[in-house]
């Protein structure tokens, strides 16, 4: 989720959903289902529900969260049909991931909380704040030891790591990162992905309107090179998948597409998805060679109830 003037007044919305580490099993939506053929292009969320962040199981179960109420839908590639697993009190969800054991981490926006939830039953299994004051939790990734949380507002990433009972910790950006005006004014750190060799981060600059290879362990951010016609600016969700690099422009209506360097530290741009359905795209997840992109719709009435969502796959 990226920020401007329009979107500030998304924020206040609620205070965001709970969020931490906890270890469970392995949810049974989330395990290896039976193979399935393609499913609908489209795929509609419930009235009063305003996606944001998505995460897609092996089996082909589709995840998001609502970042009006901090409900959790549950959706079935394959039909299209879906539920809402985990009914919403006011807190927000954004970006949101499945992590190894099938559990959904999800970021909790301006509550600065991190959650955890049971991809079967929709439970809230653990709860974390990570910060406090000017805060806003916006996007996770599970890589590199555990789950790793970007904070808009803040120049650190939140660390949890996978073992029960852990604690989130800080790591401060720094290196060549650009420091973000406080106050909330300004858009730092968004979309955050894992290198192709899975030793380094990737985290996008909605200020700086640039991309960054982070160091796990010092936090040291080194600027990625861009090269071709490509662009990072409104970039919203990263997705990473073999040496190919998707990042979601939310203002720009677009997907652009990048060969990344296994390292991270360059990526040549190599084509651009558009699509007359996309609608504010924020996030975007693959399965089968299909990318399923969320559309948040923020310019949309979301005080009518009435108002809603989809999320449309498009050729990967």
């Amino acid at each position: 989720m990226a920020g401007s003037i329009d979107r500030r007044g998304l924020l206040g919305v609620g205070a965001a959903l709970a969020g931490a580490a906890l270890a469970g099993p392995l949810a049974p939506a989330a395990a290896a289902d039976a193979p399935r053929r393609p499913g609908p292009d489209t795929i509609a969320t419930p009235p009063g529900f305003q996606p944001e962040g998505v995460a897609i199981s092996a089996g082909g179960t589709l995840y998001t969260g609502s970042i009006l109420d901090g409900s959790i839908y549950r959706a079935d590639l394959a039909t299209g049909t879906g539920r809402v697993i985990t009914q919403g009190t006011g807190p927000i969800s954004v970006g949101l991931k499945l992590d190894r054991r099938g559990r959904l981490l999800v970021a909790g926006g301006d509550s600065g909380e991190l959650r955890v939830v049971h991809a079967g039953s929709g439970r809230v299994l653990a709860t974390h704040r990570a910060a406090t004051g000017t805060t806003f939790v916006n996007d996770v990734v599970v890589g590199c030891g555990g789950a790793w949380f970007t904070d808009s507002f803040r120049d650190v990433l939140y660390h949890l790591p996978e073992h029960p009972g852990a604690e989130p910790a800080e790591l401060r950006l720094g290196g060549e990162w650009p420091a973000t005006p406080p106050g909330g004014a300004y858009w730092g750190s968004n979309g955050i992905g894992v290198t192709p060799d899975g030793r380094a981060l990737l985290v996008v600059n909605d200020t700086a309107e640039a991309l960054f290879r982070v160091d796990p362990r010092t936090g040291r951010a080194v600027r990625t090179v861009l090269e071709g016609a490509g662009s990072v600016a409104n970039g919203d969700g990263l997705l990473v998948r073999g040496r190919t690099l998707y990042a979601v422009r939310n203002w720009s209506y677009a997907v652009d597409v990048f060969a990344l360097s296994g390292d991270g530290s360059r990526a040549v741009f190599t084509r651009r998805i558009t699509d007359e359905r996309f609608d504010e795209p924020t996030t975007a997840a693959l399965h089968r060679g299909r990318l399923y992109v969320v559309n948040a719709r923020f310019d949309s009435d979301w005080s009518d109830p009435a108002t809603s969502s989809t999320i449309v796959a498009v050729p990967a």
